[in-house]
């Protein structure tokens, strides 16, 4: 058991960093200002795959094709906002790790606070109501079940006696 434990580790030790970083070495501009806005603009990019990673650390076939295009692009001389408005206008603003704030993108701004505000007035009217039932005691009778209960008591008290 100890040997397969370490075997095991001793495997994460040596994949974690192949997987922490996707970008090839033949991908890599020469010219390091250009590579560290290729770096920049492709963490900030959705993997179309992948979708909750950006492409800058994807091991998929299209993040690999994003990345060399975005180099390509640089290379062109196309400004980081060029190169931000062909991928939209290509793949649209899903391809964007923080989507634009539009009202085409509200719902997925505002629905986490949406949701959680209603489950937290959910949760406040629910303790006001247990509050309110345990603040008034046990059940109260009204007087009319006050009275059949006194009716029942006697008659109860009659078949006994007889």
């Amino acid at each position: 058991m100890r040997r397969l434990r370490f075997l095991v580790a001793a495997i994460l030790i040596g994949v974690a960093p192949i997987l922490s970083l996707a970008v090839e070495p033949d991908e890599i501009l020469d010219d390091p200002v250009l590579e560290a806005r290729a770096r920049e603009i492709s963490a900030q990019v959705r993997c179309v795959v992948c979708q909750n990673e950006s492409i800058d650390t994807s091991n998929a076939g299209i993040a690999r094709d994003l990345r060399i295009l975005i180099r390509e692009r640089l290379v062109a001389g196309d400004t980081d906002q060029e190169i931000f408005d062909f991928l939209v206008a290509r793949y649209g603003d899903f391809v964007l790790l923080k989507p634009p704030f539009k009202p085409e993108t509200w719902a997925l701004w505002f629905a986490p606070f949406v949701i959680a505000a209603a489950g937290a007035a959910g949760i406040f009217v629910l303790v006001r109501r247990v509050n309110r039932r345990a603040a008034a005691g046990p059940g109260q009778l009204s007087e009319e079940e006050l009275a059949q209960i006194e009716k029942i008591i006697q008659n109860e008290k009659a078949e006994a006696d007889s």
